[in-house]
């Protein structure tokens, strides 16, 4: 198998967390090539000016796609590498107490609430008016600080190992990256600093991820209908075998007793039902979420 069909497979049979993080590699590694191809055929296109959001409503009537594209758009290899480092971290943590399709509902989510407080912050405060028109946001950064709020205020006083520092409980963790942002926004002798649009979609991202858990908490999940959404791209990026082309055949003897048939289709029925179980399983979150005994099960079944 060569590299590119691995890579395929391991798109293929990844987590939620795994896909995110191939399509901001996958995103990164195209606008770079093509830019590239710019510099060696010089044409005036800027992929980075299509696919980031602008500040202006003007401009985002014209490109609404990019409330969307932004969360997977970076320009410089730090900026990536840092974010999907922290994606990585905090999302292995967030799937350990919440589902793939909620990781998918809060990035998501919690990128536009960025892009949204971005905008609303160029659109309202006379201050950043000034730069509305040249102003852009880029990166995922917004949606991992939404993933880094909902799973540090879903267990808050879960303590992670910090090197130099030692055992820190993560609401405090998270408290950081908010100062760190709120201080960032303003630059030196108090103006506007050079990156505060991406610091203020970082508060809109923090803000969801917070208020989702907080809602989650009283029984009430404000993603309902994104997760539907969620569910179904994350079903179609998924190799899954249909139900109806599995079976598992069994065969009867003329000599069974009647109790014995019967104590025979119960059996089959079981068995079939816990196969149904296995491939829906596959089919929300994967192979990789299958246990030693549901692959051995699916494996008999195959055979």
């Amino acid at each position: 198998m060569d590299i590119a069909s691995e890579i395929r497979e391991s798109f293929k049979q990844g987590s939620s967390l795994t896909k995110l993080i191939y399509i901001n590699l996958a995103v990164f590694l195209a606008v770079n090539i093509f830019n590239i191809i710019l510099l060696l055929f010089p044409i005036n296109f800027s992929l980075i000016k299509l696919l980031a959001v602008p500040a202006s409503l003007e401009a985002l009537i014209f490109k609404p796609w990019t409330i969307i594209t932004y969360m997977f758009l970076h320009e410089g290899f730090i900026h990536l590498l840092f974010n999907m480092l922290v994606l990585f971290w905090f999302g292995k943590l967030f799937l350990e107490y919440l589902n793939q399709k909620q990781l998918l509902s809060v990035y998501f989510l919690g990128g536009i609430s960025g892009a949204i407080m971005f905008i609303l912050f160029y659109n309202i405060f006379p201050s950043f008016a000034v730069y509305r028109y040249v102003s852009i946001a880029l990166g995922a950064s917004a949606s991992v600080m939404a993933v880094v709020f909902a799973i540090s205020f879903y267990i808050p006083n879960r303590e992670l190992h910090l090197m130099f520092i030692g055992p820190v409980k993560i609401k405090y963790i998270a408290y950081a990256y908010l100062f760190l942002d709120v201080i960032s926004i303003a630059g030196n002798g108090g103006t506007i600093g050079s990156n505060a649009g991406g610091h203020i979609a970082h508060l809109g991202g923090a803000l969801f991820g917070y208020f989702y858990i907080l809602q989650l908490h009283k029984g009430r999940n404000i993603a309902k209908g994104f997760d539907k959404f969620a569910d179904s791209v994350f079903t179609m990026f998924n190799r899954k075998t249909p139900k109806s082309k599995m079976k598992v055949k069994y065969r009867t003897s003329s000599t069974y007793t009647h109790s014995q048939e019967m104590e025979y289709n119960a059996r089959k029925a079981a068995n079939q039902e816990d196969i149904n179980m296995i491939l829906e399983k596959i089919s929300k979150s994967g192979y990789d979420s299958l246990t030693s005994k549901e692959k051995e099960k699916l494996f008999k079944a195959s055979k």
